[in-house]
């Protein structure tokens, strides 16, 4: 269950990043190629309406930064200054280490009561965007979902930092889905050279 939420987390955020990038640059040619003096495209495009473009985008990069500060905590990409906390004996580390991510858990657990209220409130009206015309209660939705989810991934890396002691940790050099690299030749000092031209004789 936990692996299928990670993978929808993840997708979420690469379907929004990579469907606003694809929607700026659509707007940017349009706009772009409407000036451009051609007498049955240029009314053609100006016959279409994109402003509805930037609100959306707007909107989408909201999204994947509330559901992107989830991931965060979940890899551990986020930034912290723990300088000090690690110079502190095992014990007392341990307390200030789950102290921290139990207080992530509770800050965002009450913004996303908070926001879940606010959605509650504006959804009884009938506000709207200005230029999609989407109920506002769908954009706000956002703030529950993104910070229930990070309340759950704090909540989730301090019971396994409480179990083995250890914290999610970013490596930049790792790319998801590609595998170390593995030894190929037990002949120590081989060099890969000398045994391509082995194999090729």
């Amino acid at each position: 269950m936990l692996k299928l939420l990670d993978h929808l987390e993840e997708w979420l955020i690469a379907f929004l990043i990579g469907g606003a990038t694809l929607i700026i640059f659509f707007a940017v040619v349009h706009r772009y190629t409407a000036g451009l003096p051609i007498p049955v495209v240029q009314d053609w495009l100006l016959s279409m309406n994109v402003s509805w473009a930037q609100e959306l985008c707007i909107y989408m990069f909201i999204w994947m930064a509330k559901f992107g500060a989830a991931y965060g905590v979940r890899t551990g990409i986020h930034v912290g200054v723990d300088v000090l906390i690690n110079r502190l004996p095992d014990t007392l580390r341990r307390k200030y280490v789950l102290f921290g991510l139990l207080a992530g858990a509770l800050f965002t657990g009450i913004v996303g009561t908070l926001g879940a209220n606010y959605v509650w409130v504006i959804g009884h009206t009938d506000q709207t965007s200005a230029d999609l015309e989407l109920p506002l209660w769908i954009v706000y939705l956002c703030i529950p979902c993104g910070s229930y989810l990070m309340c759950f991934r704090f909540l989730q890396v301090a019971w396994i930092f409480f179990r083995t002691g250890e914290l999610p940790k970013h490596d930049v050099s790792h790319v998801e889905g590609i595998e170390e690299p593995t030894a190929v030749f037990d002949v120590p000092d081989l060099h890969p050279a000398d045994a391509t031209r082995g194999s090729a004789s």
